[in-house]
């Protein structure tokens, strides 16, 4: 298999070429178009209850797409996600990764998918209860409404809530008032998102939360 991601950071889409016998798995609505001899199958993303975990504590669809080529040539398929905003393919190899709910594109095979508790940290930060955790091997690809900015991160880092999109398994979030009782209160920032511990993380530059916020007065 061979990918491209194309028109980063506003617009970004993935563009796969799948060799004879290659698959993808793909978010339920994720395709933006194929080659007509492309198998695509529609099938409840690790079994029925798995699929029904990941629905409602994950943030996901119940439903995943297979794209297989069962041809004997290379076809194309092209994928993205429902906001604007830019998208990264992360390497599994060795690696776990952590996805806030509706950050999830797509996974190549080897990646395994589960759905773990993310506390109530998380939950008050805007960021959930629960989070995608993907293992193994492969590609996965998600995504983040606006620019994507990767950063390691040792010790503590402070971030505005629901800004987080991915981590690494090693860090671990708390919540914090972002200065003093009454700063916090006049400033607008309130509650902040306190990482601490040592990876990676990946930040996205616009909130979906913060625009509903922004738009919610206007259309009264």
């Amino acid at each position: 298999m061979i990918h491209e991601i194309r028109y980063k950071p506003q617009f970004a889409a993935i563009f796969v070429t799948l060799n004879p016998g290659d698959r993808i798995t793909a978010e339920a609505g994720a395709m933006v178009s194929m080659d007509t001899n492309l198998s695509m199958k529609t099938e409840l993303s690790g079994g029925f209850f798995p699929a029904l975990w990941r629905k409602f504590f994950g943030g996901e669809s119940l439903f995943v797409n297979v794209f297989k080529n069962e041809t004997n040539q290379p076809l194309n398929l092209v994928l993205s996600q429902s906001v604007i905003g830019d998208i990264e393919g992360f390497d599994l190899t060795g690696k776990t990764i952590c996805l806030q709910p509706g950050a999830y594109i797509a996974h190549t095979p080897g990646a395994k998918m589960s759905v773990k508790w993310a506390g109530f940290a998380s939950w008050f930060a805007g960021e959930g209860l629960f989070k995608l955790q993907f293992t193994g091997g492969g590609i996965v690809f998600f995504g983040a409404y606006g620019g994507l900015t990767k950063k390691n991160i040792q010790g503590s880092f402070i971030v505005d809530n629901s800004h987080l999109v991915a981590y690494s398994l090693g860090i671990k979030m708390s919540i914090a008032l972002s200065g003093s009782l009454i700063g916090s209160l006049t400033s607008g920032e309130g509650f902040v998102n306190k990482l601490s511990g040592q990876g990676i993380i990946y930040l996205q530059s616009r909130s979906v939360s913060g625009l509903v916020g922004f738009l919610r007065p206007k259309v009264r």
